[in-house]
């Protein structure tokens, strides 16, 4: 600790004001948050390991000189075992979208929208942090190859395999796994393969973009890896139907950056990865849950069998004897997910099972006296129709007035009627059936075109109301939704007000 204060010193000119010890990830560096007297602060870190403190500063360099969204080594010690780094702050994408993984992956659309954000730009480090990378000052290897893959393949027959009892004939299986790695193998790949992409290691800047981290596990390989990695996370719960898009987000940002395969063949290649990377984290999940006795390890062994339950159920892998093990894997009695509840620490209750039928490939020229006066103010309400609908204090007539009644109405349930629209439940409740968000859709389309057109006339005033039952959640749902829309995609002034509920909010000019 005294010399990562040392070197601060050399860097800064002054002994840091405060310093405060921050949890690290896998890997034993220790982190240091450190403050100077202005309130400024930076990433002090201590290794262990030369090898693997010199990969991340050269990497990090290097990524920089490409402009990708990572930290910048401010200073590193002589011995390369110091070195400070700058604050991307202590919001990480697994911060951010721990509502939808403890839903059970029922996602909210921003939790969507910051998956996707991610998603697309990790062709990007993919891509052109590979361009004129010098691999071998990767750790430990430089390249993703067969040697590493059967490490892997036998790392999850020792550790994980072998502990459930199935009996199996080694020399049969030993062969499918070796056609197995030449087939991970098959085509050369000059990327660079995060290795250990998951949303941990993605941090989030204020306006939601996406900086990365702890990439010093990287090599030359095949970008599927990272895909599946991301993607195919067990504990993460993403529905079919989500990850389906994502992958196609990543496949459309992907050819912004390479001539990219034909959909089929990238579709197929993606499945061999998938599998790859489910087999290698039942390995360690064997290790640390089996050997090492973690619970937290053995709780995720039955997601990431279900995960493979469904893999070798839709897709067909020319490894017969292979297969033939992990269906046997995949009918054991202690691997059947039997239903649970649990409790959060907000107090609402969880569950594993998803009551909402979901579709079967899922497993919502005239002229005026006010033109030319701009700019535009677009006031938004809720309310209830009981207490009639809000007065137009313009004088421009009200705009418009929806009915949010026809919708599901989560009012009805008791888990909600001490709520609104802008709780965390409500807002799952209302996105999972899915109703409100054809609703939305629609009101987008006819707000977005009268906001442009009261923009380019130069109108100083436009009106939503929402109305439904009591105020309190489908309106004020629909009301808030359409303002941070209309904020966002027009940078104008939108006031809120959620009448029932004596909340007003101003979203100011971009």
């Amino acid at each position: 600790m005294y010399k990562l204060l040392e070197l601060y010193k050399q860097w800064k000119g002054a002994e840091p004001a405060n310093v405060q010890q921050i949890p690290g990830g896998g890997s034993n560096r220790t982190y240091f948050r450190l403050t100077d007297k202005e309130g400024k602060t930076v990433i002090g870190v201590i290794g262990t390991s030369r090898d693997e403190d010199h990969a991340f500063i050269y990497l990090t360099e290097h990524f920089n000189r490409r402009k990708l969204p990572v930290p910048k080594i401010l200073a590193a010690s002589d011995d390369g075992l110091r070195y400070i780094q700058t604050d991307l702050g202590s919001t990480s994408l697994f911060d951010a979208i721990r509502g939808g993984r403890e839903a059970g992956g029922r996602y909210t659309l921003k939790e969507q929208e910051l998956l996707r954000r991610t998603i697309r730009e990790l062709p990007n480090i993919q891509i052109r942090g590979a361009r004129e990378l010098d691999f071998s000052n990767c750790y430990p290897q430089a390249e993703f190859d067969v040697d590493s893959v059967l490490f892997d393949l036998n790392y999850f027959k020792y550790c994980f395999l072998k502990a459930t009892e199935i009996d199996f004939h080694e020399l049969k299986l030993e062969a499918d796994f070796r056609l197995f790695a030449k087939d991970l193998t098959a085509e050369t790949a000059d990327c660079f393969l995060y290795r250990d992409f998951q949303a941990r290691n993605v941090m989030l800047d204020h306006d939601g973009n996406p900086f990365f981290i702890d990439y010093q596990g990287g090599r030359k390989g095949p970008y599927y890896y990272d895909l599946a990695s991301f993607l195919w996370q067990a504990s993460a719960h993403y529905p079919h139907k989500l990850r389906r898009e994502l992958v196609y987000e990543y496949y459309n940002s992907l050819k912004n950056y390479i001539e990219v395969p034909p959909a089929r063949h990238f579709v197929n290649r993606l499945s061999l990865f998938v599998l790859f990377r489910t087999l290698q984290v039942l390995g360690a999940y064997g290790f640390r849950g089996y050997f090492e006795q973690k619970k937290h390890f053995i709780e995720s062994i039955p997601p990431a069998i279900q995960n493979l339950r469904e893999l070798i159920m839709t897709i067909s892998f020319h490894y017969p004897y292979l297969m033939d093990i992990l269906r046997q894997l995949t009918e054991l009695p202690q691997f059947q997910q039997i239903p649970t509840t649990a409790t959060r620490a907000d107090g609402y209750k969880t569950t594993n099972i998803n009551p909402y039928k979901t579709h079967p490939q899922d497993g919502p020229a005239t002229f005026s006296k006010y033109d030319a006066q701009g700019p535009l103010v677009v006031r938004v309400f809720s309310f209830s129709y009981g207490k009639g609908i809000p007065e137009d204090e313009s004088g421009n007539g009200g705009g418009y007035v929806f009915d949010c009644r026809s919708t599901h109405n989560p009012g009805r349930y008791e888990p909600y009627k001490q709520l609104t629209g802008l709780d965390e439940p409500v807002i799952r409740f209302l996105e999972d059936d899915g109703e409100i968000l054809t609703f939305l859709d629609s009101v987008y389309k006819l707000a977005d075109a009268h906001v442009r057109r009261y923009m380019q006339r130069g109108f100083t005033s436009l009106m939503f109301s929402f109305g439904c039952t009591g105020g309190q959640h489908r309106s004020v749902y629909s009301a808030q939704h359409l303002a941070e829309h209309i904020h966002e995609k027009f940078g104008i002034e939108v006031r809120i007000c959620h009448r029932e509920q004596g909340i007003n909010t101003i979203l100011s000019t971009k």
